[in-house]
């Protein structure tokens, strides 16, 4: 992320800020935060169909396409001026995190609507948004810092220390993990919200079903956040199964249902396609 503009006056510093990709991409977040918002006043007063809540809903998901479509478009950008001849093939691409994000919302953009699905993202938007106002906003309305005595006359002036910037910051850093680990039970939720739609065969539900799985199953492959949350699912499970009174019919249907889970993760195992480059929890979709 460019640094922010540490000269001239308020407005031209937030115009240089304002004339960058990367605002853009605040804006987006910026943008889905207050869409889901407002949606979310829609739902909790039972109106979540009316005008201004499809409205909501559908803006939130073309902010997030936007946004992870910047952050797409702005790594492949930076391959190109490298001059990297490998950009990739079909399978290196859909194994990007942020390419996984922006189907995703095209996809929730135009499926029926399911509240649950804001709100992964409205997560990510949370720390997103935050950060680039610790690093980008508050610096240019802070403006620079008067250079001490002795400086170099060439040097860039930093910007002023500030306390909102730092409260920030030990937010992100106090809250970014449990957050994470939010948002990997909520796509796990999601899941099975699809697959009940799925089950009372709600129209094409079948289709969702099928592309959200498939979505989920790289987040396994790629998040240690989802590989914990769907541990300490299959833990809770265990645990209540264990019980004396747990029936053995149930126990045995559970065993089966765990090793056919780990024969298909087994057969869909992203690495063995794309060379084993991606390693879990190493990366953040943006």
């Amino acid at each position: 992320m460019a640094p922010p503009p540490s000269t001239g006056s308020l407005g031209e510093r937030f115009m240089h800020l304002a004339q960058t990709l990367q605002f853009g991409w605040f804006v987006g977040h910026v943008t889905l935060l207050l869409c889901t918002l407002r949606y979310g006043l829609s739902y909790v007063t039972f109106h979540p169909y009316s005008t201004w809540a499809r409205y909501s809903y559908r803006t939130a998901f073309v902010a997030a396409a936007a946004t992870y479509g910047i952050v797409v478009y702005k790594a492949y950008r930076a391959r190109a001026r490298a001059g990297s001849r490998q950009q990739g093939g079909p399978m290196a691409l859909a194994g990007d995190e942020n390419v996984q994000y922006l189907a995703m919302a095209l996809v929730w953009l135009f499926a029926r609507q399911i509240p649950l699905a804001l709100l992964p993202f409205m997560v990510y938007s949370v720390f997103h948004v935050a950060t680039y106002t610790r690093t980008n906003i508050l610096p240019t309305i802070s403006g620079p810092q008067q250079p001490p005595a002795g400086a170099s006359p060439g040097g860039r002036p930093a910007t002023k220390a500030s306390p909102t910037a730092d409260t920030i910051g030990k937010f992100v850093k106090e809250y970014y993990d449990s957050s994470m680990m939010l948002v990997a039970s909520l796509e796990i939720f999601l899941w099975f919200r699809v697959l009940f739609s799925a089950i009372i065969f709600t129209k094409g539900s079948w289709i969702l079903l099928g592309i959200y799985t498939v979505f989920v199953r790289a987040r396994y492959s790629q998040s240690s956040f989802v590989q914990s949350a769907i541990a300490q699912m299959v833990a809770r499970v265990d645990a209540l199964v264990a019980n004396q009174s747990t029936p053995p019919i149930v126990r045995q249907g559970w065993d089966t249902v765990k090793g056919a889970g780990r024969q298909a993760t087994d057969a869909t195992d992203i690495n063995k396609y794309v060379g084993g480059q991606q390693q879990p929890g190493m990366k953040k979709a943006q």
